[in-house]
C-alpha cells in the first residue's frame, strides 16, 4: 500500500511540476479539441490512465468501450497486500465526471487473500492524477 501511495504521489508531482515554467498565457481560439473520438473515448483521459496505471499489469483494456482493468498488483515492499483498479470513461469530452475509478484490496491473512477496505482518498488522488495528465496532455497540444 506504501509503494501504491508513493507511486500516486510521484505521479501527482510528476503532474504538477509540468504546469511549470511561466506564464504563457492562455489559450483562446487554437484551443486543442475537448471531444477526440478517434478511439471511442476521450484521447487524452485515455493517455493518462494508461501512463498513471502503467506500473501495474493490466488485465483488461478496451479503447473503445473506455475501460481498463490492471491485474491484481503487489507492492513487493508488502507483500501481503494487494491492489487492483479499474478505470473507467464514460464520456468523449474531457470533463472530471467523464471519468471513474474504482480501486480494491485484499489483504493474506491465515493462508488466503481476503477482501480489505481501500481508503477514498486513494482513488480520489487516483481520479486527480489522470485528470491533471489528460490537461497537461491537451495543453501541450494546443502548444504545439
Amino acid at each position: 500500500m506504501r509503494l501504491f501511495r508513493s507511486a500516486l504521489i510521484l505521479g501527482l508531482v510528476t503532474a504538477l511540476s509540468a504546469c511549470g515554467g511561466g506564464n504563457k498565457g492562455r489559450p483562446t481560439a487554437e484551443m486543442a479539441p475537448s471531444r477526440v473520438t478517434t478511439i471511442g473515448v476521450n484521447s487524452y483521459l485515455w493517455r493518462a490512465a494508461l501512463d498513471t496505471l502503467s506500473f501495474m499489469p493490466m488485465g483488461q483494456v478496451d479503447s473503445n468501450g473506455g475501460v481498463i482493468v490492471t491485474d491484481w498488483y503487489q507492492n513487493p515492499a508488502l507483500p501481503s497486500e494487494r491492489m487492483k483498479v479499474t478505470v473507467s470513461i464514460l464520456d468523449q469530452d474531457l470533463r472530471a465526471d467523464a471519468l471513474r475509478v474504482a480501486a480494491s484490496r485484499e489483504v493474506y491473512q491465515g493462508g488466503r487473500w481476503t477482501e480489505a477496505p481501500v481508503q477514498a482518498a486513494t482513488v480520489q488522488k487516483l481520479e486527480e492524477v489522470i485528470l491533471t495528465k489528460a490537461r497537461d496532455l491537451r495543453r501541450t497540444a494546443v502548444a504545439g
